[in-house]
């Protein structure tokens, strides 16, 4: 029988398909379209979930067409806290707000300014109040649109409302919660309180399970008629893409970091029990029974490299970028902030902003090159010794993403962190986490440390060197962050922020 796994991506979604084994056999993807105004990011949910259902349809029939096996269980991974609205017909009354999305500023002042910042990190398990939480966009909606408030009945996120569409299933994983700022990561329920404030019933919402249930199977109408899908095909709810991505990659137990070095710079982390004191750090239930990962992502991350490259370098690519760097050998590069987006784990300070520093008539564009890489790789290392502070141990880190592909920044990061960097042969690390997940599930797996023993292998390793230039490098870094906190104030108050 035959795994697929659905990731439910912001800028693409993923279709693959999979053998008993954990054989790829097929994988589709397709482009999402948003409407953008300002602040405002929607999407349509009948479109992204009927591209969905066709490339369901098209993978399952090219696999069967392969091995003449139907699939047993459509595994979900994906976003987490894009908003579905529908009626009591469970028929839609908006258009998919994207966690893209950014209209509720205000709305997330009025929360902070009734709830206690440090009630909801050890409720909710997130430092602080922003837009991209559901929560905001539910009280904006009732400030702004009551008419839509009035008539809706359901607020799913876009996981379970693709999983209602196709089992009839109203349901919610844990670790997909953990980002809506209305769920109790330590009773695993929602939080009543700040539902009330919001005007929001419980009834509302869908059903809280674990990561990785199977909820139901498909509807008969999406069987009909169709090679590779049966009645009896289940659907597993699955995890959040970073979590599958974290399993996909060998990242099971505690003390290894999985780093996202994509345009965003994701750090994931598992732990066993939630910790609350020291740094401040996001905490989000895991994709395992009573399990935690700790969660800092910092928005700086390849997008400096990116912002770089396409303002002052246009006609370079990335490679020759390594090329100049390393024929350049500088030793001495300026010293950079990565704090282009504002708010970066584990400081949280929207008003931070990107520096140079130590800018001599000597330096090339090869040398801000290289400054990026290595104040990306402070930020890296901020956020470990932040973990450190917890009491928790990192012995190794398996990277992915655009970032991974580059030898020569790996190589800097595990220099800068003075930890192993592995980096796996297989890039589509959350699909096939998810298909992991149904392999055990189905019990063609006993466990998953058995999965990453038979199918998870690494293409490459880098070993940390002594770099006493690096030492001092993060020295000068957060000496000069924690120097520029009054002036980063005054800048806020005296000059506009705007966004990227």
């Amino acid at each position: 029988m035959n795994i697929l796994a659905v990731d439910l991506g912001t800028t693409n979604i993923k279709v693959s398909v999979y053998d008993k084994n954990l054989t790829p056999l097929i994988l589709l993807s397709e482009k999402v379209n948003y409407h953008r105004q300002g602040d405002i990011v929607e999407f349509n949910p009948d479109n992204y979930f009927n591209n969905i259902q066709n490339m369901i349809r098209e993978a399952a029939k090219k696999a069967w067409q392969h091995n003449g096996l139907d699939v047993v269980q459509i595994v979900f991974t994906g976003q987490a806290e894009s908003l579905i609205l529908l009626d009591e017909n469970q028929q839609l009354t908006y258009p998919g707000i994207s966690w893209l999305d950014m209209r509720s500023r205000k709305e997330c002042e009025e929360l902070a300014s009734i709830f206690d910042n440090e009630q909801c990190y050890r409720i909710t398990g997130q430092p602080e109040i922003i837009p991209t939480w559901p929560i905001t966009k539910m009280l904006w909606l009732r400030k702004n649109q009551p008419e839509v408030f009035s008539s809706t009945a359901y607020y799913l996120m876009i996981k379970d409302y693709i999983v209602f569409r196709l089992s009839g299933v109203m349901a919610g994983d844990h670790s997909i919660y953990s980002f809506s700022h209305y769920f109790n990561i330590t009773e695993k329920c929602y939080w009543q309180e700040i539902l009330d404030y919001c005007g929001i019933n419980k009834e509302q919402l869908p059903a809280l399970v674990e990561p990785g249930t199977v909820v139901g199977t498909l509807l008969p109408e999406f069987t009909q008629i169709q090679q590779g899908l049966s009645v009896n095909t289940k659907v597993n709810i699955g995890t959040l893409d970073h979590f599958a991505a974290m399993i996909g990659t060998g990242n099971i137990t505690e003390g290894v970091i999985s780093e996202s070095a994509g345009t965003v710079l994701s750090l994931a982390t598992l732990i066993y029990h939630p910790v609350f004191e020291g740094s401040r750090l996001p905490v989000n239930c895991g994709p395992f029974p009573n399990s935690y990962v700790l969660l800092p992502v910092c928005e700086s991350g390849g997008f400096s490299l990116e912002w770089y490259k396409n303002h002052f370098m246009p006609e370079v690519s990335f490679q020759e970028m390594n090329q100049g760097i390393t024929e350049r050998a500088s030793q001495s590069p300026p010293i950079f902030l990565p704090y282009l987006t504002g708010v970066n784990a584990p400081d949280f300070n929207e008003q931070a902003s990107g520096v140079f520093f130590g800018i001599h008539a000597s330096h090339t564009r090869d040398d801000f090159s290289l400054a990026i890489m290595q104040g990306v790789a402070c930020l890296l290392r901020k956020n470990i010794d932040a973990m450190h502070d917890r009491g928790i141990e990192i012995k190794k880190i398996i990277s992915v993403g655009g970032g991974a592909k580059s030898t020569l920044w790996t190589q800097i990061k595990t220099d800068m962190t003075q930890l192993e960097f592995a980096i796996p042969e297989n890039e589509e690390a959350a699909c096939f986490g998810a298909a992991m997940m149904g392999a055990v599930s189905e019990g063609y797996i006993r466990c998953f440390e058995e999965a990453v023993l038979q199918h998870i292998n690494i293409a490459r390793t880098h070993v940390p060197k002594i770099r006493k230039d690096y030492q001092a490098t993060y020295q000068v870094f957060t000496a000069l962050y924690d120097s520029l906190q009054s002036v980063y104030a005054l800048n806020a108050r005296t000059r506009p922020i705007t966004s990227h």
